[in-house]
């Protein structure tokens, strides 16, 4: 399994996209899960900018996660957010025996990723709703960098910043793929 971690804009969905379409891999990405199966206020809130509960998140994780035939050949792209998630994620790994190869740690500025936010025009991409997910990603997600390193999961730091096939070169050469 490959995680995909960057702040939103940073290109995840793209690069997994690209990942899964090239070396024949399933996609699972959090954000469209959500999308698709949460709704009433739960969505309002959620395009107000707000995280769903950790357990909320896990649970519509497990319901994919247990319908995937090889969790090897995975390319997870928005998950875990929080370090709860990632402990259960580490728990899912051990007991379903499979691993977490790779962290992909899309690096791009908050004034790049801000421009192809704007570009994208997703209901959820207000000013005010990108400050809060830049806030929620600094506090809450990017401390994970240091604890999957810890947990002897290798982290791969890429340079979001330029084009999408540069990216993708970048991610290929260094996944050896």
């Amino acid at each position: 399994m490959i995680l995909l971690m960057g702040l939103p804009g940073s290109g995840k969905g793209t690069q997994g996209k690209m990942m899964a379409d090239q070396h024949g891999m399933h996609l699972i990405t959090m954000g469209e899960i959500i999308r698709l199966y949460v709704s009433g206020a739960r969505r309002t809130q959620m395009l107000a900018g707000e995280l769903l509960e950790d357990a909320e998140v896990i649970n519509l994780l497990d319901k994919v996660f247990n319908s995937l035939p090889d969790k090897e050949k995975c390319v997870l792209d928005g998950f875990p957010r929080t370090f709860a998630q990632a402990e259960w994620l580490i728990e899912k790994a051990r007991n379903d025996n499979f691993s977490i190869s790779y962290v992909i740690n899309l690096e791009a500025g908050e004034d790049v990723v801000r421009r192809r936010l704007q570009s994208r025009g997703r209901i959820d991409d207000k000013e005010e709703v990108m400050a809060e997910r830049f806030r929620e990603y600094e506090e809450l997600t990017l401390p994970l960098v240091d604890w999957y390193k810890e947990h002897n999961i290798k982290v791969i730091n890429i340079n979001a910043e330029r084009s999408v096939y540069e990216v993708n070169d970048d991610v290929t050469r260094e996944l050896h793929l």
